[in-house]
């Protein structure tokens, strides 16, 4: 148990629910240890191209959706900005769900009087835009990737050895993955220069960062399924990029949902308003 952080404004993207890739456990956890004025959901919450194909929810995905809506609830203004994945939102743009706020965009102005655009980032990777089919082939080869890289820190554990990503080295590495993500950014960053603010916060390449581009601040979140990042803001309105993992010390694994036969991590329990959402859930 540890005492909640407090922090003006949390930016989380890419959580990917309804994939078994989803790290809920996890960011159950970060959501419980956590307090903010602002929470901004920047896209791909939920993964509509995933549940189409095949059905995947369990419980703690449900947890997660039902502690949103409970922040939601006590105060917290929470704001979703709707991705790819998710993208069959952006038909409800301006719509409040139990107090979630839906938009294709947003501008946040942080303590310190920065205005940053606050974007999913989908409509600046030249694949989803122009060629579906290829993003979806993507998606496929991605999440047979995360397959493999469960197994294969698996046995790293049986051996003694910590978490390693693979796709996260390979997005590194890849010449092509690294122009790619090198794009992404500028013109991400040039859209927001467009638009005439200081900078952009925003997720889709799964690769968090924070860095200045040609005087535009370029943050991105990461996500929820490798890295387990958000991009928090501090009262005085300075931006920071969170390791949910290393700041709490986890593995990664095991994944307790799937791979029970390997030590659970240490993770704080429901409260006791999560065990009524869980009954109202079920009932």
């Amino acid at each position: 148990m540890v005492a909640p952080r407090h922090y003006r404004a949390i930016f989380i993207s890419d959580i990917h629910l309804g994939t078994r890739g989803c790290q809920a456990e996890y960011l159950l956890d970060f959501l419980r240890n956590t307090e903010s004025e602002y929470l901004f959901l920047v896209g791909d919450i939920f993964d509509g191209w995933r549940l189409k194909r095949t059905w995947y929810w369990p419980q703690s995905h449900n947890d997660v959706v039902q502690k949103l809506l409970r922040k939601a609830r006590k105060g917290t203004k929470v704001i979703y900005v709707a991705g790819n994945h998710d993208e069959a939102l952006r038909n409800y743009t301006g719509v409040h769900f139990g107090g979630v706020e839906v938009c294709n965009d947003h501008i946040h102005e942080t303590a310190d009087g920065k205005r940053m655009l606050v974007i999913h980032g989908d409509a600046f990777d030249g694949v989803v835009k122009y060629a579906k089919w290829l993003a979806l082939l993507g998606d496929w080869a991605y999440n047979w990737m995360l397959w493999l890289n469960t197994w294969f820190n698996r046995a790293r554990r049986l051996f003694g050895f910590g978490y390693w990503s693979l796709s996260a080295y390979l997005k590194k590495r890849v010449k092509n993955a690294v122009q790619f993500i090198n794009n992404y950014e500028t013109a991400v960053t040039d859209e927001a220069r467009r638009r005439g603010v200081d900078g952009v916060i925003c997720g889709h390449i799964h690769h968090a960062e924070k860095r200045e581009i040609d005087g535009i601040l370029y943050v991105n979140d990461g996500d929820w399924v490798e890295s387990c990042t958000a991009c928090v803001e501090h009262e005085d309105g300075r931006l920071e990029i969170l390791n949910w993992v290393e700041e709490r010390n986890f593995t990664m694994l095991p994944r307790p949902t799937e791979l029970p036969m390997l030590e659970k991590p240490d993770l704080q329990g429901s409260d006791d308003e999560d065990e009524r959402d869980r009954k109202v859930a079920a009932a």
